[in-house]
């Protein structure tokens, strides 16, 4: 992916982070119900069909959240293409707790190669590239860029000690959840919890604010790639309970249960 694309790809990121936000301080969400019986919002349309625009006039095919029925006869031949949640954490927005996301993955041979993840309330733009180099930096919705800014964070993950933070799901903790954070307690001389909606978690982890993000439930593939490749870049993994790790374009594009570590 050239220079190019990645900042033509976050100005539309920018521009839909914007519009986003007029519908979300708008009050007005137009939810709908899918089959899934998750929410749907005007939000979720309005940004995939600005991120949308740039992703066409790039070679590779799209599977995006709210266009999922590409069949996997299709799909099993794509090498590489891009995986987008337009509005990862659409509960969290519903809510007004300002902790969502959107994410845009570029999956080379089923692996999350590069991604963007972008919180507009929040302003925070994370990328991690070629599994190579994780950067942040602040990016107010709308704005516009010509380069990356110079105010780019490097970002690297944060190895346990004594102590520990884990991040997890703030709509879906369970009790696997507790029973694995239990387990840690028997490990470490201090575990804290923190809370988190959308793809925040998983960009804790490579950002070093925190060291581990348990998910022992049901998510899709869109939910996790774009900031699984931040991770990567950042030095960290993403992997099963058995430790393998996370692949995309499944025939299944539901997740297996999985775990973020920023170190052994």
């Amino acid at each position: 992916m050239t220079t190019k694309t990645q900042i033509k790809l976050i100005n539309a990121i920018s521009k839909a982070g914007a519009a986003i936000l007029d519908i979300y301080h708008s009050g007005d969400f137009g939810i709908e119900m899918k089959s899934d019986q998750s929410p749907l919002t005007l939000a979720d349309k309005a940004a995939h069909d600005i991120i949308m625009e740039v992703l066409q006039d790039t070679e590779q095919p799209i599977l995006s959240e709210e266009g999922a029925t590409i069949p996997f006869e299709e799909r099993k031949t794509w090498g590489d293409f891009w995986l987008m949640d337009p509005l990862d954490g659409t509960k969290e927005f519903i809510k007004k707790n300002d902790e969502f996301t959107i994410n845009v993955a570029y999956i080379h041979r089923g692996r999350a190669y590069t991604g963007f993840v972008y919180a507009p309330v929040l302003e925070d733009f994370y990328i991690g590239i070629n599994e190579q180099l994780a950067m942040k930096f602040k990016l107010k919705a709308g704005e516009i860029i010509k380069e990356l800014p110079s105010s780019c964070k490097v970002l690297k993950v944060k190895e346990a000690q004594e102590e520990i933070t884990v991040v997890g799901s703030r709509s879906h903790f369970n009790e696997e959840t507790e029973k694995y954070i239990e387990q840690l307690k028997k490990d470490y001389k201090k575990v804290d919890f923190i809370s988190k909606g959308s793809s925040l978690k998983l960009v804790m982890v490579a950002e070093g604010s925190a060291h581990i993000y348990p998910r022992f439930g049901p998510t899709m593939e869109w939910d996790t790639a774009a900031a699984h490749a931040i991770v990567s870049a950042a030095g960290g993994k993403v992997i099963t309970p058995e430790g393998k790790a996370l692949l995309y374009n499944k025939e299944d594009l539901l997740n297996p249960y999985f775990i973020v570590k920023g170190s052994n």
